[in-house]
C-alpha cells in the first residue's frame, strides 16, 4: 500500500516535479511531468530517472503525463529492506499506480525495468501499451563452460570454509566478485549484489503469453547484455508484439540512435 510522504517540490503540472511516497514499504523517489495519457518509465539496473531523460522528453512531446521512477536501491530511493526479486519491484509500480490514481497506464521499461513491465502487464489487463527497450526477462542460455565454472567455484568455496572459516571466506569472495564481476555487480552494495544475482536468474517466459497490452520491443542489434535472440523470444511469446531493431546500436538503443528511437516511440505512443 502506498503512503504519501508529502515531500513534493513546487511546480506546475507541466514542470518536472519530484515526489516521494512509501511504495511497498520503501520511501521511493519519482518525478511527474506533463499532461495527457499516463506513461510510467522504468530504468535499467545501475541507472535512475536521469538515464531516461531523452525518452521522457519524447513522451512529453507526444502528449503524455510522465511518471519516471527511481527503483529502490537507485537514484534517490534507498535500498530495499531485504533481498528483493522482480515480484517486489513490481509491487512498487502497483503501489505507485494506486497512490497516484493512474488509469490505463502505458509502461516503458529499459533492461531490468522491462522485467517489471512484463510481470506487471501479465496480471493487469488495463495496461494501455507496453514498450520494452533492450529488455531483460529471458534467462540466458548456459554453456558447459559456465557450469564448469559454477561447480569449480562451489568446490573452492567449500575448501575455503574448511581451511579459513565461513566469515573469512565470505569477505574474500566478496572482494573477488567485486574485482572480477560485471561493473554493475562491482559497484553495488552487498545487498544489491544479492538482488542482482536473484533477478538475473528469474525467467519470465511463462508469464509473457498473459500480456494483453499492445506491445512494442525496441532493440539494439549489437546489444550484448540482452541479445537479439532474447528480443525474438519475447516477441514470439507476447501475443501480437512487434519488434523494431537498430543496426549498430547496443544495450542503450535510445542513446545510440536517439532520432530513430524518438521517431519509433512517438509513432507507437500516438497510435490510438
Amino acid at each position: 500500500m502506498a503512503i504519501d510522504m508529502s515531500d513534493q517540490s513546487s511546480g506546475s503540472a507541466n514542470m518536472n516535479a519530484d515526489r516521494f511516497a512509501t511504495l511497498n514499504g520503501v520511501r521511493v523517489h519519482y518525478t511527474v511531468s506533463g499532461k495527457g495519457r499516463p506513461i510510467i518509465l522504468m530504468h535499467g539496473w545501475g541507472c535512475n530517472t536521469t538515464t531516461l531523460a531523452s525518452v521522457e522528453k519524447t513522451a512529453l512531446a507526444a502528449g503524455c503525463k510522465v511518471y519516471n521512477i527511481d527503483f529502490p536501491g537507485f537514484g534517490l530511493s534507498p535500498e530495499p529492506p531485504a533481498v528483493w526479486g522482480v515480484e517486489e519491484y513490481t509491487r512498487v509500480v502497483e503501489d505507485l499506480v494506486s497512490h497516484e490514481g493512474i488509469e490505463r497506464p502505458m509502461l516503458l521499461g529499459h533492461s531490468f525495468g522491462g522485467r517489471v513491465g512484463i510481470l506487471y502487464s501479465s496480471r493487469h489487463d488495463d495496461v494501455a501499451k507496453l514498450i520494452l527497450v533492450d529488455a531483460a526477462g529471458v534467462k540466458p542460455k548456459r554453456t558447459l563452460t559456465y557450469y564448469r565454472k559454477v561447480y569449480t567455484f562451489k568446490m573452492m568455496k567449500w575448501l575455503m570454509y574448511f581451511f579459513i572459516g565461513r566469515e573469512n571466506t565470505r569477505m574474500r569472495l566478496d572482494r573477488m566478485r567485486a574485482k572480477r564481476g560485471s561493473s554493475d555487480y562491482a559497484s553495488a552494495t552487498p545487498r544489491m549484489r544479492a538482488i542482482l544475482s536473484k533477478v538475473v536468474n528469474e525467467d519470465l517466459r511463462k508469464v509473457m503469453p498473459s500480456v494483453k497490452a499492445p506491445t512494442l520491443l525496441i532493440w539494439g542489434e549489437n546489444d550484448t547484455a540482452t541479445p537479439m535472440d532474447q528480443a525474438r523470444t519475447i516477441t514470439r511469446l507476447i501475443p501480437g508484439a512487434g519488434l523494431v531493431s537498430f543496426p549498430g546500436a547496443g544495450h542503450y538503443s535510445f542513446l545510440d540512435e536517439p532520432a530513430k528511437f524518438a521517431s519509433v516511440l512517438t509513432s507507437f505512443l500516438s497510435d490510438r
